[in-house]
């Protein structure tokens, strides 16, 4: 009877086969089959997992020699096996029924039962992005609070850091809450005073949040806290003639900050401060207003004049008489003039037939002998 054989290198296996069904396994070594008997072998490498194209694995755990040099592995529906060949990550292991040989590399299996999705601590998580689609990965930035919720029912608040849990039947949701500083603008919003004059209104507030999980329980919070503010401002600016609008505008933001701190706590939150940044009127009442001021303005700069006239002219008749009383005084005022006059000389010129020296000195000359014949 004539017989082929095969030689297999030491990290290869042989798998007889008989008229297409597995017979026998053969190691390294010279292996002899009878294609006259219908035999065949098929090389298979023992560094790979144990798999042959055309049969399930089922086919060959029959044959107990077999069976001794694989380890077998079984994953159920709800779980992942992580597979490390020499303490390496290979691969992830989806439900199933695994095989691989013994002896040639070690093998470790990790199994992770992902009805429960966050990844447990015996998750290496320098592998993690060798996991792929099978985890998703969530942050909660330092500046936020993170809440965890399974298939819509919450599990626990998350504090700032890096999260990892499993793809699978459970459905993982984090959301998160900004805990800085934030500022909500009411820009535009028409209102009427109570003299029924509609102005427009720009306003601002800032707030903080401190009791994040309150937020869970209210739908579309920012566009609540818009028409929060919009009331307690209109409350208020209704109940002001525009007059005394203006002239109180500051305290719309202590009266609003006061109404909404009232209500923070329904919220969640604090608020820290507010203002009106512009007050819009309509043009006609914005022209009337001009109008008005520029007529106060002109009637304080007419008061202002008539004030300073009358100091003036008393100033002037105070310095006349003091002058009449004291006729040194009377000369010294008189020098005081003819100084100012002599150091214009170079510019000034006197008709009548005499310079302007000779002229000074028959003033001066006048002015001496009235002084003396009283």
């Amino acid at each position: 009877m004539m017989f082929n054989k095969h030689v297999l290198k030491p990290e290869e296996r042989g798998l007889v086969f008989r008229d297409g069904h597995y017979i026998k396994m053969a190691k390294s070594g010279v292996v002899r089959y009878s294609k006259w008997r219908g035999e065949q072998i098929v090389v298979v490498k023992a560094t790979e997992g144990f798999q042959v194209e055309g049969y399930a694995l089922e086919s060959f755990l029959h044959d107990p020699e077999l069976f001794q040099e694989l380890e077998i592995i079984n994953v159920r529906d709800h779980e992942l096996v992580l597979h490390y060949e020499n303490e390496q990550f290979k691969a992830v292991l989806r439900p199933g029924r695994y095989a691989f040989w013994k002896g040639l590399r070690e093998h470790r299996f990790v199994r992770a039962d992902i009805r429960q999705p966050e990844l447990g601590g015996e998750i290496d998580r320098t592998i993690v992005s060798k996991l792929g689609v099978h985890v998703q990965v969530q942050d909660v930035a330092s500046h936020e609070r993170g809440f965890l919720f399974y298939d819509n029912l919450l599990q626990r608040e998350l504090v700032p850091g890096r999260y990892y849990f499993w793809r699978g039947s459970v459905q993982t949701v984090v959301r998160t809450v900004d805990m800085r500083q934030q500022q909500m603008d009411l820009t535009g919003q028409e209102m009427m005073t109570e003299d029924k004059i509609t102005l427009r209104l720009n306003f601002v507030c800032q707030y903080r949040i401190v009791d994040p999980i309150r937020l869970l329980d209210i739908k579309g919070f920012e566009e609540q806290l818009h028409i929060e503010l919009q009331l307690v401002l209109r409350q208020y600016v209704g109940t002001l003639k525009l007059d005394d609008l203006l002239r109180t505008k500051q305290e719309v933001a202590a009266f609003v900050l006061t109404r909404l701190n009232e209500k923070s706590g329904e919220y969640g939150l604090r608020f820290l401060s507010a203002g009106v940044k512009d007050i819009i009127l309509p043009g006609e009442i914005r022209d009337i207003l001009n109008t008005v001021l520029l007529a106060e303005k002109k009637a304080q700069a007419n008061l202002i004049t008539r004030r300073e006239e009358t100091s003036s002219t008393r100033s002037l008749l105070n310095t006349a008489k003091l002058m009449d009383e004291n006729r040194t005084l009377y000369r010294l005022k008189e020098l005081e003039f003819l100084e100012k006059i002599c150091e214009k000389i170079g510019t000034i010129s006197l008709s009548g037939g005499s310079n302007l020296p000779e002229r000074l000195d028959a003033l001066l000359g006048s002015r001496m002998g009235e002084a003396d014949s009283r």
